[in-house]
């Protein structure tokens, strides 16, 4: 193949002149829009615990809401639809789950967990990611910390799978919070992208 080296004031229309799939440069990406498979973002949903509540919990079954403070974006695309609970997905997709715990207690606490339980028959659930924080007292009142983790899922099939969210604490006096104005324990869900 013969190759033609062009001047500084030469070009090459490549649209009607290459055939094929062109080479990405070195350090490129060949992602021509959107995050995976190439669709766009189309979904992405908040929400909050909106009451804080003391010891442990599996799953955090209640006083769960959709972000409504704004102008913080409540959701955008399909919904999330939440009972006793337990999440669902609105369609198939690779989703990014994320959780976070906000914890308090005046005494001294080893471990403060904050965990995403997933399920793959809408019954048995399993601990698929977590965090652990731990609370040192440093005055007589309360002393915070939080835990934040997050999982990316597969969702196949919307029916049965399905994730809550666990909290394990070494003190069980130690207080979870929550508000409905501003979010301290929460929920994101973001699609990426199709399965």
């Amino acid at each position: 193949m013969a190759l033609t080296r062009l001047g500084a004031n030469q070009s090459v229309n490549l649209a009607s002149n290459v055939t094929g799939t062109l080479p990405v440069a070195n350090g490129g990406t060949a992602i021509t829009s959107g995050f995976i498979n190439g669709g766009s973002l189309t979904m992405a949903d908040q929400w909050r615990l909106t009451t804080a509540f003391t010891g442990n919990a599996n799953p955090i079954a209640s006083n769960w809401e959709r972000n409504d403070t704004a102008p913080a974006l409540s959701y955008f695309g399909s919904q999330m639809t939440e009972s006793s609970g337990v999440f669902s997905f609105p369609s198939t997709g690779i989703y990014m789950v994320t959780f976070h715990a906000q914890f308090s207690l005046s005494s001294n606490s080893r471990y403060c967990s904050g965990y995403i339980n997933t399920t793959t028959n809408n019954s048995t659930y399993v601990t698929a990611a977590g965090a652990d924080a731990h609370i040192s007292q440093v005055a007589s009142s309360g002393t915070y910390s939080y835990s934040h983790t997050n999982l990316i899922v597969d969702i196949t099939d919307t029916s049965n799978q399905k994730v809550n969210f666990r909290i394990d604490l070494h003190d069980t006096n130690t207080q979870t919070g929550g508000s409905s104005t501003y979010d301290q324990t929460y929920a994101r869900f973001v699609r990426l992208g199709d399965t």
